[in-house]
């Protein structure tokens, strides 16, 4: 299922072309099949070399490539849809604060060129280089930093992806089996309802983990790859719990987090509980059960007062 074309030599990755049908049906199909056509273009219109092997997650193909004056930089090619319409406009806002830097960016494809980073935290924790604390605490600060920003008003709102997720509630609760893992959902619900209708507009990462905090030049660390909400910063904080799952770690990461970007502990728990619950739903719409983990995350924040 690899496809290879002449000129720039890239190989699409089996796991990405699936991911890309599992996910994106059509609008997926569709962008493996121009993959070919807008890399050669845009390395013809940016001016850029390849210069190693290509990268990719669920959702994107990154290349690193250089400039024509020689600058490192990586091009990042996928759907453009309504979570990765909202990132460039972050990465702007940001301006290489507690973020890579935005280079060049074509609204029409959603297409990046973007600073080109180093390795992940997550091997920086793996190799034992960082612990798994110490990256936690990275991630709360540079969340404090990229929240401190307001959201442009074109950025969704928390707020209506929140009433959506309710409204979607009481049918993903009907479809949950054990009663147990539907009491801990609904509970979450109660706490999305108690605080759906915030009017906090900060800039949201939305996905801040370790696999999307890269080693910087200039800083140690910068966040990359955000899929942008205007709402609380209380929901940027479930990545980082999840992240490593360790049981024994969860109150210590939320109350850390809560700490060090400043946030009112309550509402960051509700909409904690609300991410639980956003998860639960993609979770049951994709015919599996809510995750464990994060039933567990669940559990635990509402008993901790």
């Amino acid at each position: 299922m690899k496809q290879r074309w002449l000129g720039s030599d890239v190989v699409i990755p089996d796991a990405l072309i699936q991911s890309q049908y599992k996910f994106f049906g059509a609008a997926g199909k569709h962008f493996i099949a121009q993959l070919p056509v807008l890399i050669e273009s845009y390395l013809h219109r940016w001016q850029l070399t390849i210069t190693g092997a290509c990268m990719h997650g669920m959702a994107a193909l990154v290349l690193p490539v250089n400039t024509a004056d020689g600058s490192a930089a990586v091009i990042k090619f996928q759907v453009l849809n309504d979570e990765t319409a909202g990132e460039p406009i972050a990465l702007t806002v940001w301006n290489g604060n507690g973020s890579a830097c935005l280079l060049e960016y074509d609204p029409g494809t959603g297409t990046m060129l973007l600073q080109r980073l180093g390795d992940p935290m997550s091997a920086a924790i793996e190799q034992r280089r960082l612990s798994a604390r110490e990256g936690v605490v990275t991630v709360a600060e540079l969340l404090a930093r990229l929240t401190a920003f307001t959201a442009p008003a074109q950025i969704r709102r928390l707020q209506e992806i929140a009433e959506q997720m309710l409204d979607e509630l009481p049918f993903a609760l009907k479809q949950i089996r054990d009663p147990g893992h539907r009491r801990i959902v609904t509970a979450c619900g109660r706490a999305v309802s108690e605080v759906v209708n915030d009017s906090k507009s900060q800039l949201l990462h939305w996905d801040l983990h370790f696999d999307n905090v890269l080693a910087g030049q200039y800083e140690p660390w910068l966040a990359i790859d955000p899929k942008p909400l205007a709402g609380d910063p209380g929901f940027d904080l479930l990545p980082a719990i999840d992240n490593l799952f360790d049981p024994a770690e969860v109150l210590w990461r939320f109350d850390a987090m809560t700490q060090i970007i400043g946030l009112d502990r309550p509402r960051a728990k509700a909409w904690t509980l609300g991410r639980v619950m956003q998860n639960a739903l993609w979770n049951i719409q994709g015919g599996e059960p809510p995750a464990d983990d994060h039933l567990d995350i669940a559990r635990q924040l509402l008993a901790h007062r």
